[in-house]
């Protein structure tokens, strides 16, 4: 593979600086889904039997760049424990001299990166320091791995580094998707934002035999169609960039699938009053929250006929 694994790396008495992502739903001050956390265990459970220290850099929540006490990662410290079966030592701020101070099977938990403003800048500075409290760089956190952050992309670039097992498992199962794939390959890409998925979708259409676009990104698309869509998540600036990307599917022969119906409120609250119509309806004081059950119907013939499918992202638009 093109990539370093754990196993190639000499981890007795280094100090291994492990991003992940234990960002986990919570109610009243517990965990109510602690499955992230679950899928590091194997990770941490590694780098400790090879001699290594585990320092877990992590991101919790968006405090936009400032300290939100209701957003410490010192809230997933008991779960995280109870996962890995042994104590945590939580650092609010991280020291080297501290870390080497621990015992050498130590695992330490690092408060939430996003407290800083530098490190959603991937401020070099930033990198630097969390280069220093390390001496080998493990990045576990595949759902995060497509933002360049101070603790993802900057930090890499700094130190010796490898792909966890969570990593390595999502990175051989996209080879076997992409690399020679069983066709049909239907690929569905959702949420929020076309920006943050430009390169993805370009290099997917080419790669694809279907593309499926749900979320706030579908609305994008339908605004590069002439589609009016009310008051909806919608990038309207990035609609060239949309009709580009069409452009390249059709080139390529992927077929790029967008809702035919919409499910739409006027207010985004739970409990809120809905209403179906056809994508080309939306009234202009309304929101898109959902695709139809037309959408739904066609959608399930493209994934009856698919043999490979590779999914990112939530259909439902975010708000």
């Amino acid at each position: 593979m093109p990539w370093k694994t754990l196993d190639d790396m000499d981890l007795a008495g280094k100090v291994v600086l492990t991003r992940v992502d234990i960002n986990v739903p919570m109610e009243n001050g517990a965990v109510t889904d602690a499955t992230r956390i679950e899928k590091i265990v194997p990770t941490v459970t590694d780098i400790l039997a090879g001699g290594g220290k585990v320092v877990l850099l992590a991101h919790f929540g968006r405090p936009k760049g400032k300290p939100v006490p209701e957003m410490s990662l010192r809230l997933v410290q008991p779960a995280l424990e109870a996962a890995v079966g042994r104590p945590v030592t939580f650092m609010e701020r991280p020291d080297r001299a501290a870390i080497d101070a621990l015992p050498g099977d130590a695992v330490v938990l690092v408060e939430n990166t996003r407290f800083s403003p530098l490190e959603e800048a991937n401020d070099p500075g930033m990198a630097r320091f969390l280069a220093s409290l390390g001496d080998i760089y493990c990045n576990d956190a595949f759902s995060a791995a497509h933002r360049a952050h101070a603790s993802t992309e900057g930090v890499a670039r700094l130190m010796p580094n490898c792909a966890g097992r969570l990593m390595e498992e999502e990175l051989r199962a996209l080879d076997a998707a992409l690399g020679k794939p069983e066709r049909p390959v239907v690929a569905v890409v959702g949420g929020a934002k076309v920006s943050t998925k430009i390169e993805l979708l370009a290099n997917l259409v080419t790669k694809v035999d279907h593309l499926v676009i749900g979320g706030g990104m579908a609305n994008t698309f339908l605004v590069a169609e002439g589609i009016e869509v009310g008051k909806s998540l919608a990038e309207r600036d990035m609609a060239e960039t949309a009709r580009e990307i069409r452009r390249k599917a059709q080139t390529a022969e992927c077929r790029i699938h967008l809702p035919v119906d919409i499910v739409v409120a006027w207010e985004f609250k739970a409990g809120t009053a809905t209403e179906t119509m056809d994508t080309d309806d939306c009234p202009m004081d309304a929101m898109i929250l959902d695709a139809g059950p037309k959408t739904v119907a066609e959608l399930e013939t493209v994934f009856a006929g698919a043999r490979t499918l590779i999914w990112n992202g939530p259909l439902a638009p975010s708000k």
